[in-house]
């Protein structure tokens, strides 16, 4: 990846539906190079694909963070927990007392307890803790 594919991916960032043309004058590039870039890119799933980021009003369910400790040697033992569960959007290994933090969007505040209650019920986790979202001003995930 080179300067014009960083270039390019960061005008997608700030808006992907921007059209080629515009990108092309931001990146003093022709608009047949960057959308043959943008095929490659997308190609090597360097991109791997495009998004709506609703604000937090409009969003149905409710959204928490897992902070989660286990007795496992690696975190990759456990993993397999949350594979199992649709909800869970994102799980990272972090450092500190705790070993994961496990994000999760459910339709309901009902549907988030039966997840930490599952999760909870496991062997291997030692503890959880839980962050309810209340806000989300800045996103930049794409």
């Amino acid at each position: 990846m080179d300067k014009f594919d960083k270039a390019i991916i960061s005008e997608l960032r700030l808006n992907a539906r921007q059209s080629i043309s515009f990108i092309a004058e931001q990146v003093n590039l022709s608009r047949s190079a960057v959308t043959e870039r943008i095929k490659k890119l997308e190609q090597a799933e360097v991109i791997r694909g495009y998004q709506v980021l609703l604000s937090e009003s409009q969003k149905s369910g409710v959204s928490a963070y897992f902070e989660i400790q286990h007795r496992c040697a690696r975190c990759a033992e456990v993993i397999h927990i949350f594979t199992t569960i649709p909800e869970v959007i994102t799980c990272q290994g972090i450092t500190g007392d705790m070993d994961l933090l496990v994000y999760v969007h459910a339709n309901s505040m009902q549907r988030l307890h039966e997840i930490r209650e599952f999760i909870d019920a496991q062997a291997d986790i030692v503890k959880i803790k839980t962050h309810v979202v209340m806000s989300e001003w800045i996103n930049n995930q794409a």
